[in-house]
């Protein structure tokens, strides 16, 4: 268990004006803790297709392992379109792959073995996924290990269920600005301060940890040893795919190695903004 993480749920290929990168937030999330040296392992489904076939070469080269069925519907793509400034918007197709991943044998021993895990609500859009999701999160030990919500909210693939469901399975919870007001109006909190909706999160789930983040605006980090907020770098942006991902990673390898939070929020910046740096969603790390 010591060093194995896990990221469940959409793999896909970003289709860019200018080409295709690999992406989905659970691929992203395992790339990079897998930089850090820790057993990652991306769990997901691709078609009987040549995207397909070109998923497992590119894990390969990445040296990303993963536990990644075939199944009978197309490999998921996304059409990503960015702004002036390199902000994505997203077009997320139906009925692919990864919203039919299996659950297996191989997936309860791998939970067993799991010391964290990253998934989202975009995954749980259909029942297939929905299920292996909550039963791997099942099947983990609650002793030590960390199931990181990130909450990934993309046009109209979520509802108060889900979230909900899977604010009280997790312990560390990750959103960003713009789906913390959606959140807050889901449970009624009002149009109150940033601060005060996450600290009521925070106590309301009884989570170890929850990470705001707000873009050029800086993040945080909340936690029972208070608050913990660092500024954006400034850098000059390619694209923001998989800038969050790469935060997220960054953090819980640092915490899983021993660091402090305000060590691993300050190593989380520097990785996301050099992510920004970059074209797509997994460059390597200088």
């Amino acid at each position: 268990m010591e060093n194995t993480i896990v990221g469940i749920g959409e793999i896909l290929w970003d289709i860019f004006p200018g080409g295709k990168e690999l992406g989905g937030a659970p691929a992203n999330f395992a790339y990079h803790t897998s930089l850090f040296g820790f057993n990652s392992v991306v769990i997901s489904a691709i078609g009987n297709d040549i995207l397909g076939d070109e998923i497992v070469d590119l894990l390969a080269q990445k040296r990303v392992k993963s536990n990644i069925k075939r199944v009978e519907f197309p490999t998921g793509t996304v059409q990503v379109t960015l702004d002036s400034i390199g902000i994505p918007s997203y077009e997320i197709k139906k009925d692919v792959a990864w919203d039919n991943i299996p659950f297996d044998n191989n997936l309860l021993q791998l939970a067993l073995q799991t010391r964290a895990v990253c998934f989202g609500s975009l995954a749980q859009r259909n029942e297939v996924s929905k299920v292996t999701i909550n039963r791997f999160l099942d099947a983990m030990s609650n002793d030590k290990t960390y199931k990181i919500f990130d909450i990934n909210l993309r046009q109209n693939f979520y509802n108060k269920a889900i979230i909900e469901n899977s604010i009280q399975k997790c312990n560390v919870l990750k959103l960003n600005d713009e789906e913390l007001t959606v959140v807050a109006a889901m449970f009624g909190y009002g149009n109150g301060l940033i601060e005060k909706n996450c600290q009521k999160l925070l106590y309301d789930f009884n989570l170890k940890i929850l990470i705001l983040t707000c873009g050029t605006e800086g993040s945080y980090i909340f936690s029972e040893e208070g608050i913990s907020f660092l500024e954006t770098p400034v850098v000059k942006v390619a694209d923001s795919v998989g800038a969050g991902d790469a935060f997220t990673a960054a953090f819980c390898a640092s915490i899983l190695k021993g660091k402090s939070i305000s060590v691993a929020h300050k190593k989380a910046v520097e990785v996301s903004a050099f992510v920004c740096t970059q074209d797509g969603a997994m460059p390597e790390l200088l």
